[in-house]
């Protein structure tokens, strides 16, 4: 995504802007629309960026399989300078970008913060009971009559420790 930042003024600037997903190169679980608010604060050397993204995601839920959809949001701040840079490190949290730059392409930031946002664990609600390991029910739904007196042999003798 690439935003022309030479008619920007030298002040705080906002824009709005919506897609499909698939213009930002994001495939599942992300789906639909994308809302994205730019705040782009301009001055004659610098640019600070902060994008605010909302996407929606299709997932399944970590304990119990089932399907649910969840809406991403996504925050971060990228901060430009007008100029050379001295050694041009990538590990840099500034990027420099030459005095007559016009514009400046997102496209890889938010594709690389929309990813880092996917949660490693998924759940369909904090709450959720998951599904019994021996028969299958899913517990948020029934309960089971399944006893969980048994103890792996692996583990008796901590017990016997305990004991």
């Amino acid at each position: 995504m690439i935003i022309k930042i030479s008619s920007l003024q030298e002040k705080l600037n906002t824009l709005i802007l919506d897609g499909d997903v698939s213009e930002l190169k994001l495939l599942e679980p992300f789906y639909g629309k994308y809302d994205l608010k730019l705040e782009i604060d301009k001055a004659h050397n610098q640019l600070v960026l902060k994008a605010f993204l909302k996407l929606n995601c299709k997932f399944s839920c970590d304990r119990c399989g089932n399907g649910y959809d969840e809406i991403l949001t996504v925050k971060f701040e990228e901060v430009y300078l007008f100029g050379v840079s001295g050694d041009n490190d990538e590990d840099s949290d500034v990027i420099f970008l030459p005095f007559d730059a016009d514009k400046i392409d997102i496209s890889k930031e938010l594709f690389d913060y929309s990813v880092l946002a996917v949660p490693m664990k998924k759940l369909c609600d904090n709450d959720c009971k998951g599904i019994c390991p021996r028969c299958g029910t899913n517990l948020n739904i029934n309960s089971c009559e399944c006893k969980n007196d048994e103890i792996d042999s692996r583990w008796k003798p901590l017990l016997d420790i305990k004991e």
